[in-house]
């Protein structure tokens, strides 16, 4: 290993350490094949094209080893596929821009907590999304991605065996200037959970059935005159629906509600 990686890696050292406290949880077996999981991540990759700036990884908890990444992550970021086999979870950690680190160290902290206190059926929809900065290993150029990540595997303890990331590479960096992060889940009553880091405060809200339909459609960015024509309702009606989704969502604006919508809306 070079003198950069080393380097690289003695600065993340602590940050690897913080992944120590659930790597120690006590796994149990879990009710899916995982060789069966992992060849049909490594299918669905195959289907989407891995050139185009996705990288999808999967992270295993149990030894903070990478189950499973796309080899694409060398063309993108100049670090070698036999480094992440080799490594693992800090070389991922090696690549983060120094910045970005204790942000990112409070955000997962954030996360592995409120895993700890949710139900089965509540990590089920959980997942998180979060803008960070990688730098190039040899050109050493920052990059920004987007991650969009949930719980992959899980076993009979609750334990996050297997995460799930899908990593998106921007052409052009995005509105906020570092790390960025959002999370949502359904409760066990069915209400949508958000928080993010602008706005920590967790946010409520259940929608009609009505109102559900209407904000998908919303999110396929059709007008208000369109909807009304599918739905068969009136024009006024759809506008009384998104002034009450505005409400519920505690937005102010469509664009802030088309994020919100967007950042909890499961799949």
């Amino acid at each position: 290993m070079d003198s950069f990686l080393r380097d690289r890696l003695r600065k993340q050292g602590k940050f690897s350490d913080f992944f120590i406290e659930w790597k120690e949880r006590e796994f149990t077996e879990t009710d899916i094949d995982e060789d069966k999981l992992l060849k049909d991540l490594e299918i669905l990759s195959q289907n989407m094209g891995m050139k185009e700036g996705i990288i999808i990884g999967c992270i295993d908890y149990r030894d903070l080893s990478l189950a499973f990444f796309t080899d694409n992550v060398e063309d993108i970021m100049g670090y070698p596929s036999s480094f992440f086999r080799k490594k693992g979870m800090e070389a991922v950690l090696s690549m983060l821009h120094p910045e970005d680190v204790p942000e990112l160290a409070k955000f997962q902290k954030i996360v592995f907590d409120l895993l700890q206190e949710l139900s089965r059926e509540e990590m089920d929809t959980f997942e998180f999304t979060y803008m960070v900065r990688w730098v190039h290993r040899d050109t050493k150029e920052i990059k920004w991605f987007a991650c969009k990540v949930r719980p992959y595997l899980i076993d009979r303890n609750k334990n996050v065996v297997f995460d799930l990331h899908v990593l998106l590479l921007l052409t052009t960096p995005p509105q906020v200037s570092n790390f960025d992060w959002s999370y949502s889940y359904t409760s066990k009553d069915g209400d949508k959970i958000h928080a993010s880091k602008r706005e920590p405060k967790t946010i409520n809200f259940k929608l009609t059935r009505k109102e559900s339909l209407i904000s998908d459609m919303i999110l396929e960015g059709k007008s208000s005159i369109d909807i009304a024509n599918d739905l068969n309702i009136s024009k006024n009606t759809v506008n009384t629906h998104r002034k009450n989704i505005l409400k519920k969502l505690n937005a102010k604006t469509t664009a802030e509600m088309v994020k919100i919508l967007l950042n909890t809306r499961m799949n």
